[in-house]
């Protein structure tokens, strides 16, 4: 059986990494047996999580496992989209990932009060005394990552209205579908949740999340799909 090897639960999500819920998703929504299990970074092929281990090997990068799954066990949930819709979910995937991640990232890394909740669920990861010594220093390299990055230059202000339009981008997109691109869940799918619900169920009353909350489609979006796929727990 595969294994995933992911990070804690936590604020009511299976995992506290939107890369890794997205995985997880993807596998709970294709059908694919899987073991979850606490990652062990000197494992990680990317060094980074999510990764999967299965027939002795290991894979990283959320999105090469799912390409690597939709090869090995067929693609039921994207083969009968057009290349339209692809290219429109391959846009939003993007956005999400490489824009709106570091929305995310801010709100609990940066922003005081989302440090001070987020804090002991990544302490938890460490040792105790490693943990306070070794959490310091990851924290300021976020933020030097996030300078570099480019969002992390930005007065908070500026960078609540980036990410307002991130959110206001995929809720029109969205708009009444029961699923981002029509009827069906397609990969796409486990992002647009894992990364939306990442900001809806983290509990602090920023302001980035209560606009999220006005947008009314994508709350029963991730409220429908956390009840479809997530229903029974984790894994």
């Amino acid at each position: 059986m595969l294994t995933l090897h992911k990070g804690p639960a936590a604020f009511g999500l299976s995992d506290v990494s939107p890369f890794c819920l997205k995985l997880e998703c993807y596998l709970r929504m294709a059908g694919i047996p899987y073991t979850g299990k606490p990652a062990a970074f000197g494992k990680a092929p990317k060094g980074k999580i999510p990764f999967i281990e299965e027939d002795g090997s290991f894979l990283g990068d959320s999105q090469l496992i799912i390409e690597h799954l939709k090869r090995k066990h067929g693609d039921t949930l994207d083969a009968k989209l057009s290349a339209e819709q692809v290219a429109q979910g391959h846009l939003v995937r993007r956005m999400l990932e490489d824009s709106f991640y570091w929305h995310i990232i801010h709100e609990r890394w940066l922003a005081e009060e989302g440090w001070r909740l987020y804090k002991p669920v990544f302490e938890a990861l460490f040792p105790p005394v490693a943990g306070k010594l070794i959490v310091p220093m990851i924290r300021r390299g976020v933020g030097k990552a996030m300078h570099t990055q480019g969002l992390g230059r930005h007065r908070p202000e500026e960078l609540l209205e980036m990410g307002k339009a991130d959110v206001s981008a995929v809720a029109t997109v969205l708009g009444d579908k029961p699923f981002l691109l029509g009827e069906s869940p397609s990969s796409f799918d486990a992002t647009l949740y894992a990364f939306i619900a990442s900001i809806l169920e983290f509990p602090v009353d920023s302001p980035l999340r209560k606009y999220t909350q006005g947008q009314q489609n994508l709350v029963r979006y991730c409220e429908r799909l956390k009840q479809r796929y997530f229903a029974g727990g984790q894994k």
